[in-house]
């Protein structure tokens, strides 16, 4: 497929897509890991150490896979992913 018969999809989509990503990602994932590692508070939770080097691997890990399996969570949602 030529470069031009790529659709478009706004940069605002994409950068919006990212930072509720990144905002799901870290309560969902950092909620996960503090409770198997009992860093839960009554606020929330505080990842402190391994247990919060492993979520921000897993994090990580999020982003990767998903776009490597046709887009995350919002950009799917929103429509922004970049076919190429």
């Amino acid at each position: 497929m030529a470069h031009q018969d790529r659709p478009f999809v706004a940069t605002w989509k994409i950068i919006l897509a990212f930072v509720l990503d990144l905002i799901t990602a870290f309560s969902v994932i950092g909620y996960a890991v503090a409770v198997l590692a009992g860093q839960t508070t009554e606020r929330g939770f505080q990842l402190n150490g391994a247990p919060a080097l492993l979520a921000f691997g897993l994090i990580i890990a999020y982003f990767i896979i998903g776009a490597r399996t046709g887009g995350t969570l919002w950009a799917r949602l929103l429509g922004a992913v970049r076919r190429h």
